[in-house]
């Protein structure tokens, strides 16, 4: 069975035959289509890329595919690239910073993008690199202590009484319009910010309203504070994402410190906001975390919904502005590795959320998952295109996860286009806990790796010769075997097994987006394989009301890495426990997760992969590996003489599709300092319907999170997001284009 959840009403799906998507762009006068725009239904946009050989999005179009039809650059003459130029991110900051996660905007014949912690903005002649502008929002207290500093994406535009602006949310969660052209704030634009160095527009403080209505606020005496923010005992937010700008409204996104390493159950929650483009004025918010009435109040018990926060949106959001509907993703609540305070399925956190942008009223939603302790946050916006699914055009939106699924919507209605599962899974066995009975698999596509269906079953054992696999199978008999959702287990459990395993297919997705070509339906999704099992939880002895920030391990439990946090009460289970195994476990058990064989994994290895989806049919297309398989493998003394599969290399794979080309190139993890040498540092030209390569280039340093291309005075150009500490590059762009 399957569910779809639409204006608060949960309903068994049985196949649905969908309504063909429409399209309408007559030629009126203004008045004449303001009359048909009130009265008429809405239509989805059909978002065919980018437009004009602009960028003018994160993801280049409104839909997020990454995708242009620009095809100067193709095959034939990919490997005649040569640098441009490059923009180096050195000197806008107090630190330099060697990560690079925005990627820029072209409009207007100009180059857009944030840089370093004090995400300072930025505006870069697209011919030769010179940098025109800069904009630098005022030193505070609250930016000094705010979360993801370094976790800019980018920027937002949009055109307002004929001129262009540049939409930014700053980490210290103030929103700014600065005219396009100079980089000024914009006159007569916001409200004045009461602090040294602020201008008396063009900015807001966003603290504000998205804390008016809660009820924690609303319950403190002090005076507000703009210099220093949210008193760190109520909790602490920020932003990550870029504004949107759809139809005049801007889009702000919240985002929190990773709820992981939080060990207090108390913050301020992510709501969405709504701001008018032309004013700034406050238009709307939406709850994510419902209060009594709204949709979803029912899913928190415990009164959680009174004090828990994060369920945040710190991805960026796509949105169809002929629906007027802005799409947006979200993670979990406050301490996500432990649900006993929060119990319940916690809507809308691992949400897709499909809000009106200019009312904040929910249109339709579907929870990816439920209760999330995983960390299966949904780390990147949805991408949006039209699909044709038996014989029918659908206005479609796909949903790529962590775990390596893929879901597919009709992005009006929010009707999977294809069944969803409900599957039970392992439950919680930590004292006081909660996780969902049920979460949700797609029938279709399948996963990018079939090994998140059941776990780490005898088909994925390593098998490279029968010695090994037995040898595995015996370490593995210790161990507990589930698929995505395996439960951590308390330090002092009783079960005869080990410790649970779980696998994760998709991975960390944020440096590497999935991107899609909206003339061919196919969506891109670069992968690898991950088993292990969760660290043990050990009970924390309860309230610290002493120690608000809880900065170091202690008696309490504390994790070493634990984030000063938020909050009064310390969450009754944090991981951190430490179990020795029993003398019959021993030597096959790790304290750490899965033991090795020798330097081998016990599973079937399927490191950097790059798959391509035929979604007008929800079929693998293709998948090959990027890289080559890891020296500790290729080299290792047990498979002397046997022959290895190519199971990829380091890294990840980052794409972008242009004309008839699939532009990719190796990437850094995140936290990764340099790509082990394995990795050259190659931007491959491919076609994008086999995957082949057509044409290589050398890249200056590592590929970063994504790129972009633009057509700039008749040649077209693509930009890399590049940087690493060992080739002496901070974050940086590296601009190719033909001689």
């Amino acid at each position: 069975m399957s569910w779809a959840t639409h204006e608060g009403i949960q309903t068994m799906r049985i196949k649905l035959k969908l309504s063909g998507a429409r399209t309408w762009a007559p030629r009126l006068g203004s008045a004449t289509l303001a009359l048909i725009l009130a009265t008429a239904p809405a239509f989805a946009q059909r978002l065919t890329g980018t437009e004009n050989g602009e960028w003018r999005y994160l993801g280049g179009d409104v839909g997020h595919t990454r995708s242009s039809p620009l095809n100067q650059i193709n095959g034939g003459n990919f490997s005649d690239l040569e640098v441009a130029w490059i923009w180096r991110g050195d000197n806008f900051g107090p630190n330099i910073d060697y990560f690079n996660r925005s990627t820029p905007i072209y409009v207007n014949g100009v180059l857009y993008t944030v840089a370093t912690p004090r995400r300072q903005v930025v505006a870069i002649d697209p011919a030769t690199g010179e940098t025109l502008w800069t904009f630098r929002e005022p030193q505070t207290i609250r930016h000094l202590r705010s979360p993801r500093q370094a976790y800019g994406k980018g920027v937002a535009y949009a055109e307002v009484d004929g001129r262009g602006v540049i939409y930014v949310t700053s980490p210290a969660f103030f929103l700014w319009a600065l005219d396009a052209e100079t980089g000024r704030p914009l006159e007569n634009w916001g409200t004045a910010v009461p602090l040294e160095g602020f201008p008396d527009s063009g900015g807001l403080d966003l603290i504000p309203p998205l804390v008016s209505d809660w009820g924690r606020w609303q319950d403190r005496s002090a005076t507000y504070d703009a210099n220093y923010g949210i008193p760190r005992e109520l909790g602490m937010v920020t932003a990550s994402a870029p504004p949107i700008v759809v139809n005049g409204v801007v889009v702000v996104l919240v985002g929190h410190q990773p709820s992981y390493g939080q060990t207090r159950i108390e913050n301020v929650p992510g709501d969405i906001m709504g701001f008018d483009a032309a004013t700034g004025e406050f238009l709307w918010k939406f709850h994510t975390i419902p209060r009594p009435g709204e949709v979803g109040h029912e899913t928190w018990h415990n009164d959680a919904w009174q004090w828990s926060g994060d369920m945040s949106s710190w991805a960026p959001a796509s949105a169809d502005p002929e629906l007027g509907l802005v799409y947006i993703v979200t993670n979990a609540s406050t301490v996500q590795t432990y649900a006993g305070h929060r119990p319940g399925d916690n809507l809308f956190g691992g949400c897709v959320l499909a809000l009106d942008v200019r009312t904040g009223e929910r249109k339709w939603h579907f929870q990816i998952h439920r209760s999330d302790q995983w960390n299966y946050d949904l780390p990147t916006a949805p991408i949006l295109m039209n699909l044709t699914v038996d014989g029918e055009e659908i206005p479609a939106l796909i949903q790529n996860t962590k775990q390596g699924l893929i879901f597919a919507f009709n992005r009006e209605t929010g009707e999977p286009i294809w069944p969803i599962e409900e599957r039970p899974v392992i439950q919680t066995e930590v004292p006081g806990n909660y996780t969902a009975a049920l979460q949700s698999y797609p029938t279709k596509p399948e996963p990018v790796d079939p090994i998140v269906r059941d776990g780490l079953t005898d088909e994925f054992v390593i098998d490279y010769t029968p010695e090994l696999k037995q040898q595995a199978l015996e370490i593995l008999g210790h161990y507990r075997i589930g698929g995505l959702y395996v439960p951590a287990l308390p330090e002092n459990h009783s079960n005869t097994f080990y410790n649970n395993v779980g696998c994760l297919g998709g991975g960390n997705i944020i440096p590497h987006p999935p991107v899609a070509d909206p003339s061919t339906g196919l969506l891109y999704a670069s992968h690898r394989r991950s088993c292990g099992a969760p660290s043990f939880m050990r009970p924390t002895g309860g309230v610290d009301d002493d120690n608000p920030d809880y900065a170091a391990p202690g008696a309490g439990g504390a994790t070493p890495n634990s984030t000063p946090t938020t909050g009064t009460t310390v969450a009754a289970w944090l991981p951190g426990g430490f179990r020795r195994p029993t003398d019959a476990q021993d030597p096959f058990v790790s304290v750490t997760g899965l033991p090795t064989i020798d330097g081998l994994r016990l599973y079937k290895p399927m490191d950097n992969q790059l798959s391509a989806f035929q979604m007008n049919t929800g079929e693998r297309s293709w998948s090959l590996p990027v890289g080559e398989t890891a020296q500790v493998i290729r080299e290792n003394p047990r498979l002397a003489g046997v022959e290895i599969p190519n199971a990829g290399g380091a890294g990840w794979s980052i794409q972008m599709v242009t004309g008839d080309l699939l532009v990719q190139t190796r990437a850094l993890s995140e936290g990764t300092r340099q790509i082990v040498p394995d990795a050259p540092l190659e931007l491959h030209g491919r076609d994008k319907l086999t995957g082949e390569i057509l044409g290589t280039i050398e890249l200056p340093a590592p590929g970063q999170y994504g790129m972009m291309t633009y057509m700039h005075q008749g040649k077209q150009y693509i930009v890399v997001q590049i940087g690493s500490i060992q080739t002496g590059f901070p974050g940086s762009l590296v601009a190719l284009t033909l001689p």
